[in-house]
């Protein structure tokens, strides 16, 4: 039996996986997904996308798609005794402005936004090999064999283990994870249809003077479904048929078993929050779900997994085509997991209800200023400095969101004279902005400033770094 060679090696076609496959085709690095499952996930589960993870998807080039197939969330309609008693929004609203153009949580199923980016990394020339478990892995100094439950093994430079909360990959390498319960009682998520509910509001049924039988109805934008999520108490094994379901929504809310007329897919799970001891096991990487667990709670875990993908991407990219330093992989921990442990308490506040769905969900506030990768040079630094995320801005006529899209890098000289740089970095120019004030920013691929200064000064040597002289 022959052996299969790519770049690197993906575990799991989910919404991390499928980011960073789309992510690495686009950059001209050879890459295979591998899929347990014979197709892909077929549930709502992570149905939020925040402003941060649009301007990924932008970037990505499946924005539009991922727009029109989704929507803003509804206004939730709480119900008690079969009467609407009152009005609750979810989010704290905030306005749209030329810094953030994507100003709320934007609605799409799970299942959608992975068909989108499979259909965009097919586009790309790149592949998901469904049907292939990844049963073990093997390292040496040269690369990774992922030794799979039938089939070649797949040789590879690299791998990322993007394969769940459950990850086998994780798993096999031995790395744990630490976290605790954040609820004792299971949850049940389910896509149903329902007869007699309108689709202007996400339906809210408190629980009783007990504290049990919360049931939650919301319809998924650009579908005729809605996701129900309903809690239950400790040691309660949620009954996932449609007679199980009906009997649940008929004991909580007003509607009758029948107006529940089908489940496309049921789940249940017990929210956590866990965090892999290390993100990095010699060639292997975790992203995702396999390195950090979180409640569903304010949308953060798609997000983080995505933007996990998004981070590493470019450094692969970075050593496998540009010639930059495997050492250069090392900074993917180092930013992202202080991330993820603070997204996952975030998660779990918003869970317990301490906090609500505001700024800090909306993750435009993630960056990197303590990072290695981080030069600020500016003898008087403005609001953005390197390591921020950098904003969208109109330059000299110029929109930046536009200039940024693709697998480079962009320098900004405003009001400052733009050196000379590599063919692989795109220079925009203009003076003086508000956001940003005045000076060179070196944007790094995944839209974060890397480098900052007055004058071109230490900009070549920074660029080394990355291959890119």
């Amino acid at each position: 039996m022959g052996t299969e060679s790519t770049e690197v090696a993906v575990v799991g076609a989910g919404p991390t996986g499928l980011a960073l496959a789309v992510d690495l085709a686009r950059r001209g690095v050879d890459a295979v997904v591998l899929e347990r499952a014979g197709a892909l996930f077929p549930g709502s589960r992570g149905k939020g996308l925040q402003p941060r993870t649009m301007e990924v998807l932008d970037d990505l080039g499946v924005l539009d798609t991922i727009r029109a197939a989704g929507g803003p969330y509804p206004v939730g309609m709480i119900w008690q005794g079969g009467r609407r008693t009152g009005e609750h929004r979810m989010f704290e609203p905030a306005a749209a402005s030329e810094d953030a153009p994507y100003n709320e949580p934007w609605m799409v199923p799970q299942w959608r936004t992975q068909e989108i980016l499979h259909a965009r990394l097919e586009e790309l020339g790149g592949r998901v090999a469904f049907g292939r478990e990844v049963v073990g892995l093997e390292q040496d100094p040269a690369g990774v064999t992922a030794h799979l439950a039938s089939g070649a093994p797949v040789r590879a430079r690299y791998a990322v283990a993007a394969d769940g909360g459950r990850s086998a990959v994780r798993r096999a390498l031995g790395i744990g994870m630490t976290g605790e319960t954040v609820d004792p009682g299971p949850t049940l998520v389910a896509d149903v249809r329902v007869a007699g509910l309108g689709r202007d509001n996400w339906h809210i049924f408190p629980p009783g003077a007990d504290g049990e039988g919360f049931l939650a109805l919301c319809p998924l934008a650009g579908t005729e479904d809605f996701q129900l999520v309903a809690r239950f108490a400790q040691d309660t094994r949620p009954d996932l048929s449609l007679d199980g379901i009906r009997k649940v929504v008929a004991a909580r809310s007003h509607l009758a078993p029948e107006d529940v007329t089908e489940v496309r897919w049921a789940s249940d799970f017990r929210p956590r929050a866990a965090l892999a001891d290390r993100f990095r096991e010699g060639r292997v990487f975790l992203a995702g779900d396999a390195a950090h667990i979180h409640s569903p709670a304010g949308g953060q875990g798609l997000n983080t997994s995505v933007q996990d993908a998004y981070n590493l991407g470019w450094k692969l990219g970075a050593v496998l085509r540009d010639g930059a330093a495997q050492s250069l992989l090392d900074s993917y921990a180092e930013e992202r997991r202080p991330v993820a442990a603070d997204v996952l308490g975030l998660s779990t506040r918003v869970h317990r209800g301490e906090t609500r769905r505001g700024e800090a969900t909306r993750q435009l506030g993630i960056g990197y200023r303590d990072s290695s990768l981080t030069a600020e040079t500016r003898r008087d630094p403005g609001r953005v400095r390197a390591g921020d995320r950098a904003p969208d801005a109109t330059v000299d006529g110029v929109r930046l969101f536009d200039a940024f899209r693709g697998p480079h890098w962009t320098l900004l000289a405003l009001g400052t004279p733009a050196p000379a740089t590599p063919g692989r970095v795109r220079v925009v120019t203009g003076p003086a902005h508000g956001s940003y004030g005045t000076g060179l920013f070196l944007v790094r691929p995944d839209g974060h400033v890397g480098w900052s200064g007055d004058s071109a000064d230490g900009l070549a040597d920074y660029l080394t770094r990355f291959g890119l002289r």
